[in-house]
């Protein structure tokens, strides 16, 4: 399980989803208070969802259809959660003083990259196994 590289790519899409952005802000408001993920519920229930699909992807290793589904749907999540970040700052912008727009509005951009490469490599593993079966 652990020595497979797509593994490594989904604990960091946990990382990524699940911790760092209660660490990293995402915007500021108008008053210039940073917002985290914390502030937000939807947001910080979508990052948790995203973490916890990641992880429950990753001990799915011998069933590897259903992880490359877990991985899809995960990246949808993070699709929704991109065009909410991307609502979210367009009216953002429209203030009369400057609101900034933190680098936390990028994590499911990175995420979505990331399971992207799980994919790729549990589509070889697949092939791998397939190639295998046919020269038996």
């Amino acid at each position: 399980m652990i020595q497979r590289i797509q593994t490594v790519y989904l604990i960091i899409v946990a990382l990524l989803s699940g911790v760092l952005p209660f660490f990293v802000n995402l915007w500021s408001d108008a008053k210039g208070q940073e917002v985290y993920a914390n502030n937000e519920i939807l947001v910080s229930v979508l990052f948790y969802i995203s973490g916890t699909l990641a992880l429950w992807a990753m001990f799915l290793y011998k069933k590897r259809k259903n992880q490359f589904v877990l991985n899809r749907l995960n990246m949808i999540l993070n699709l929704f959660l991109l065009g909410l970040f991307v609502y979210r700052s367009l009216n953002l912008s429209g203030e009369t003083t400057v609101s900034e727009k933190g680098i936390g509005m990028l994590i499911p951009v990175f995420s979505i990259v990331f399971l992207a490469l799980a994919n790729r490599a549990i589509k070889k593993d697949e092939d791998l196994v397939k190639s295998v079966d046919r020269l038996r």
